[in-house]
């Protein structure tokens, strides 16, 4: 999963991507809402931390411009007005969800969350590939009950193919769905994970090849 953090607030927008990146997901930043634009435009995001009082373009009229242009992107604005009418405004703006700052950082992780599952149809309180199963909320991972025992990137990658199923993800796709863009891998470092990806999927009794190559295209789960 990607998500924009558009903050203007820099110890804020750092907090916010460690505690986000430590739970998996793929972080880009940006200060001010032109730079926040232009994002939108280059990459496909899951969901946008939106703060109002933004430079340039203000998070109000960063959340219209994305709802007059048809994004269907989940909108979480954080913000430090604090009046229901303030929220009424955002939430009219085209906002699926608002938190008043200082927020609690467990339920915003938890609204986030709540505004995935939403947001996409693949996305559930379990994830399963036949006997191969995935708990998004533990980030547990078990083949025929028996429990694996991944790394981040390596449960990010497995979710991601999961979710896809047999729908072939190449390499530079799998780069921009699960590094942000200022740590960015080489082809390589995919290769890599999706080898011992297999090896720890082969331990616990799965097929060796769980995880199909599609030669010259990318990867993709094995038919059930």
């Amino acid at each position: 999963m990607r998500i924009l953090v558009v903050e203007d607030d820099m110890q804020l927008a750092d907090m916010l991507t460690e505690a986000l990146t430590n739970r998996q997901y793929a972080v880009d930043v940006a200060h001010d809402g032109e730079s926040a634009w232009d994002w939108i435009e280059m990459l496909d995001y899951d969901l946008v931390l939106l703060d109002i009082t933004l430079p340039k373009i203000s998070g109000l009229r960063f959340c219209q411009k994305l709802r007059d242009r048809n994004f269907p992107i989940p909108v979480l604005m954080l913000t430090a007005r604090d009046t229901i009418a303030d929220k009424i405004i955002g939430l009219d703006a085209g906002a699926d969800d608002y938190m008043v700052k200082p927020f609690d950082l467990e339920e915003l992780m938890a609204r986030i969350r709540a505004l995935l599952r939403r947001g996409s149809a693949t996305t559930r309180l379990s994830l399963c590939w036949g006997s191969l199963c995935l708990n998004p909320s533990t980030y547990e991972v078990t083949y025929e009950d028996q429990l694996i025992l991944l790394t981040p990137k390596e449960y990010a990658l497995l979710e991601l193919l999961v979710s896809n199923g047999r729908r072939v993800l190449s390499r530079p796709g799998i780069i921009e769905r699960l590094w942000s863009m200022d740590e960015a891998p080489t082809e390589e470092a995919v290769k890599f994970h999706i080898k011992t990806l297999r090896q720890k999927l082969r331990t616990a009794g799965a097929p060796e090849d769980l995880v199909e190559t599609v030669h010259g295209l990318g990867y993709r789960m094995k038919q059930i």
